[in-house]
């Protein structure tokens, strides 16, 4: 099939490409890497009456790395570049680890960070991992600048917390602190396919090696990513074992989540891929912790 018809404009600055969100409002879409836009547009699942379209704008790809700061990633900073970037191996890991689980290599030369985590599909790797860093999502409107936690920024099925005339331009991840540790695990069914179900896991330990702080956040188990916040409060305050760990990941599978069954894998199937994945996840997020000061 082929979209139904549209305006189109490629602005070369950002102020341009705000000053048309504020035109157009709700008839406006963003283009990006276009690797989900594009399909839902020529299948009409989606009907843009305005397509902007934001590749023109350089002062949106960066990487920007400060031991105090931590990184500053521009919206429009393609996947693979993270993939690649040596910032982002050293200030973080989780991130660099996750870029090989998303779909193909040539996907990921086109694909932006922006544009995963703006389209907020709940089977999506860069939201789960974007809330399990604690990052931060700057939005802009031609008027003023915000803002948001990525905790806060996933709302319901494919809707985040932008109004209709704003533009992600930037994401903020925080420095990881002394002793933490990290983890992704995921299952699909081929090497590029979407998870069945997948697991972000990020953790720190005090100096006496007991968990201060843990964020355990699933993909492809509701309408977004979904922080697991029962198994969190079994692990904080204890010294990693394998008895707390189960402990957490049969609450992460069992209360903490609600997935739907379909034709790939059943609401009970999914519950059992989160409860192996999640326990994997922190056996070796604890280890990493314990191992990189």
């Amino acid at each position: 099939m082929k979209p139904a018809p549209f305006d189109y404009y490629a602005p070369e600055t950002l102020e341009e490409a705000l000053a048309l969100m504020s035109q157009h409002g709700y008839d406006a879409k963003v283009l990006a890497g276009g690797q989900s836009l594009i399909p839902t547009m020529n299948f009409r699942l989606s009907q843009p009456a305005v397509l902007v379209d934001l590749n023109r704008i350089s002062t949106l790809r960066y990487i920007d790395a400060d031991p105090q700061n931590g990184l500053h990633i521009g919206a429009m900073t393609r996947q693979r570049t993270i993939e690649r970037s040596q910032a982002v191996i050293a200030y973080t890991p989780l991130l660099h680890d996750t870029m090989p689980y998303i779909a193909h290599m040539q996907i990921r030369n086109r694909g932006t960070f922006g544009g995963s985590l703006a389209h907020a599909d709940p089977a999506a790797e860069l939201p789960a991992v974007a809330v399990a860093l604690d990052a931060k999502f700057r939005v802009r409107s031609l008027s003023s600048e915000r803002e948001i936690a990525a905790r806060d920024f996933y709302i319901a099925l494919f809707t985040t917390d932008l109004a209709a005339d704003e533009i992600l331009t930037e994401i903020i991840i925080p420095p990881q602190p002394e002793r933490s540790g990290w983890s992704i695990q995921e299952l699909s069914r081929r090497h590029g396919d979407y998870a069945l179900v997948g697991v972000a896991v990020h953790v720190v330990l005090d100096a006496h090696g007991t968990c201060n702080q843990a964020r355990i956040v699933l993909l492809s188990v509701g309408e977004g990513p979904v922080a697991a916040e029962g198994a969190v409060s079994v692990l904080v305050g204890e010294a990693p074992s394998d008895a707390v760990i189960t402990a957490a990941a049969d609450i992460a599978s069992d209360a903490d989540i609600e997935p739907m069954g379909d034709i790939h894998a059943s609401a009970e199937y999914r519950r059992h891929l989160a409860k192996t994945l999640t326990r994997r996840a922190l056996a070796q997020a604890f280890e990493r912790a314990q191992i990189y000061p």
